[in-house]
């Protein structure tokens, strides 16, 4: 039953997630004016076929593993194109629809995730408050003085210098919304101030130096060197965060925002060796951790797809050829050249874009057969 589960759960958050980010490229080209020939989710053999009227085919195919939108394109070798048909090719739009449809898809999954947010906030969800465990000795947060029991009440960027900039101090609503901000702040190597209130009610403010927070280094944990840590607090002292519709959105967009800024940094830092590759997880950690999300309730597991829903549309950014990312990068080439790049230079750099990624997909799947299989 277990296996059930997981399996329907990873399915979900696959056809949810490419469903969206097939749909962003889908409705741009439509918007542009450009033909659709087939709109698919999955690979392989054809499950169920649809022809609209529109001539364009609706698929659903055999390995639920991905997807595309088909387009009519005048560079594609394997196209017969009518001259009457030449104004809705994707290759004769200007190049600013063409860059428009290509990070449609990935900007998709972006609303997606503020509107799966903006969701949670809505119906109101439970929130642990962020009070403060004794940190670890030598920690940076342990030389500051912080004491078990301490609640952060606001959070403050600073600049170079370690005062306060001002008196203002943005309200921290819950632990969750701290860790972020702690992560934002560790990744950019920025300094921050909180505002505490002690276990006496005493208020309280301290400085974290940029120059003395720990660095992102691999097979190390931050987190535990600045030796801010969340003590453990019964569900029944949690507190309910519940918004109106507007104030919802801001908070999602401002959320999303936050995330893929920290997972960015993180992404860059696997390449540049400041973050272990053992953090990439696969196929098989997305239904792991889809398979529990969705037993816990169905806040935790949309709370699970937005985060995916961002992975998946900064993965696609990424500047390698065969992704969303590789084609914009070929666009700003010919904004720059004023010509674009050749089509047998295109298929070389697929087959390049290729080899990367599969070579990410197994060092991915890798790292899942040892967390989820090694003993």
């Amino acid at each position: 039953m277990q296996a059930l589960i997981t399996l329907g759960a990873f399915l979900l958050t696959l056809g949810v997630l490419v469903s969206f980010h097939e749909f962003g490229h889908f409705l741009a080209a439509r918007a542009c004016g450009v033909r659709v020939l087939r709109f698919a989710i999955g690979f392989g053999k054809p499950l169920f076929t649809y022809r609209a009227e529109n001539q364009t085919e609706w698929v659903l195919a055999s390995i639920p593993l991905g997807g595309y939108v088909k387009l009519l394109d005048g560079r594609d070798r394997n196209q017969v194109i009518r001259p009457e048909d030449r104004h809705c090719t994707f290759d004769h739009k200007p190049l600013w629809q063409r860059s428009l449809i290509v990070a449609a898809g990935p900007f998709a999954n972006f609303f997606l995730a503020v509107v799966l947010f903006s969701v949670i906030y809505v119906s109101g969800v439970p929130q642990m408050p962020a009070v403060l465990q004794s940190p670890p000795e030598h920690s940076l947060a342990s030389q500051l003085g912080i004491s078990q029991g301490d609640r952060v009440l606001g959070w403050q960027n600073l600049k170079e210098d370690a005062t306060p900039i001002s008196e203002k101090f943005d309200v921290v609503l819950s632990w969750n919304a701290l860790r972020w901000n702690l992560m934002d702040a560790l990744t950019g190597e920025s300094g921050f101030a909180l505002e505490l209130e002690d276990s006496e009610g005493r208020r309280l403010i301290k400085s974290f130096k940029a120059d003395d927070l720990p660095r992102m280094r691999p097979n190390s944990d931050p987190m535990k060197d600045l030796g801010l840590l969340p003590m453990p607090i019964p569900l029944n002292e949690w507190y309910e965060l519940k918004l109106g519709p507007l104030d919802a959105l801001g908070l999602a967009t401002q959320r999303v925002w936050l995330i893929t800024k920290v997972s960015a940094r993180l992404m860059l830092g696997m390449f540049t060796g400041q973050a272990s590759l053992k953090q990439l997880g696969g196929p098989l950690s997305i239904a792991d951790m889809a398979g529990k999300s969705i037993q816990v309730g169905w806040q935790p597991f949309l709370a699970f797809l937005a985060l995916i829903s961002i992975s998946i549309g900064m993965l696609n950014l990424l500047p390698f050829p065969m992704l969303d990312g590789g084609q914009l990068l070929y666009d700003a080439w010919e904004l720059v050249a004023g010509k674009r790049i050749s089509v047998s230079m295109q298929e070389q750099l697929q087959k390049v874009g290729f080899l990367l990624l599969i070579s990410l997909s197994l060092l991915a799947l890798f790292n899942d057969l040892q967390r989820y299989i090694s003993p």
